[in-house]
């Protein structure tokens, strides 16, 4: 017999009402017969639960009962911050906890904001993770999320875009950030400066009794803002200028970063009467801002650098080839 599951049932009644024995076993992942036992239990610690029967009938506390066993437990209150994002709470490990922490919670308030509360919760649902990728395996986030919140080191093996691609690091976990359905750790490794790691890349990590302390300036979402400023400084630079279709135009948000799109609109002038416009926009690399204006197809023209050009038509005249087009009739 479970003490956490007499609570549950206890407080699944208190927030409620009336709720059958089958209702509470689908509710708690039980049979019916574990159901019965125990609001039988209950009933024999002294909790007032009446039971109705008839159609429409069930388990309920007598009126004016109310429980004040709603503390939570670490591993609870560590949920809180993802009750709204079952999914991320899945992939740390505290789907059970977001569960209980939530029914604790509706059952300490009063009736009517219990009921505004799960009747929101009914119109509202996160989908974190980005379209059209399947969700990352990440079977060492847990561990990283307990390093981080106990503040113990980490020797981790992480694979990397650039060459060694394999490396050994001793991390200190300062914090987690889940970006576009993506984890990442912000750790420091040997050298104390702070960095960014892609949970899904690391290859094994061993959790350790050394612990370390958090630097008290560091603050995980000014970094983070730092970050990706800095990610996308470094990512684009060079420039390049295209002509764009007016349905071209229309696509973009669609095809390219969102800081291609605000160059457009920063640097668009008209070219001839068709509604085309010239733009300078930024690019990363030559083979990225081919790859990225492809996506366009007909309704992007690249007019500099030349380099860029040439791959454009070296990879058009590519599939020209490949599909048997030779020329126009």
């Amino acid at each position: 017999m479970s003490a956490g599951r007499l609570l549950s049932v206890l407080l699944l009644l208190q927030s409620r009402g009336r709720m059958s024995a089958r209702a509470i076993a689908e509710e708690l992942g039980v049979s019916v017969r574990t159901a019965y036992r125990d609001v039988e239990r209950l009933q024999g610690a002294g909790v007032p639960v009446c039971a109705e029967p008839g159609r429409g009938g069930g388990y309920r506390l007598l009126d004016g009962y109310r429980t004040r066993l709603t503390g939570m437990t670490e591993g609870e209150a560590r949920a809180l911050l993802f009750a709204g994002l079952p999914d991320a709470a899945a992939d740390l490990g505290l789907a059970e906890e977001v569960s209980a922490a939530r029914l604790k919670l509706l059952a300490a308030l009063p009736a009517g904001a219990r009921e505004e509360a799960a009747r929101t919760a009914t119109v509202f649902h996160v989908d974190a993770p980005g379209w059209y990728r399947e969700p990352e395996r990440t079977p060492y986030l847990p561990l990283f999320v307990d390093a981080t919140l106990t503040q113990r080191v980490v020797e981790a093996r992480y694979r990397r875009w650039r060459a060694p691609q394999e490396v050994s690091r001793r991390l200190r976990p300062y914090g987690m950030v889940l970006k576009s359905g993506v984890w990442y750790v912000v750790a420091a490794s040997e050298n104390g400066t702070a960095a960014t790691y892609r949970v899904a890349q690391v290859l094994d990590a061993t959790m350790g009794d050394e612990r370390f302390d958090r630097p008290r300036d560091f603050e995980l979402g000014a970094y983070w803002a730092s970050y990706l400023a800095d990610f996308e400084a470094r990512r684009c630079t060079g420039t390049a200028t295209i002509r764009l279709s007016p349905r071209g135009r229309r696509r973009l948000p669609d095809n390219v970063a969102p800081q291609v799109v605000r160059a457009v609109d920063a640097t668009a002038t008209a070219v001839g009467e068709d509604g085309w416009v010239e733009a300078v926009v930024p690019t990363e690399s030559t083979a990225h801002a081919c790859g990225e204006w492809l996506r366009l197809g007909a309704d992007v023209e690249v007019v500099a650098p030349a380099e860029l050009r040439r791959a454009m038509a070296d990879t058009v005249g590519a599939l020209a080839r490949a599909y048997g087009v030779t020329g126009r009739a």
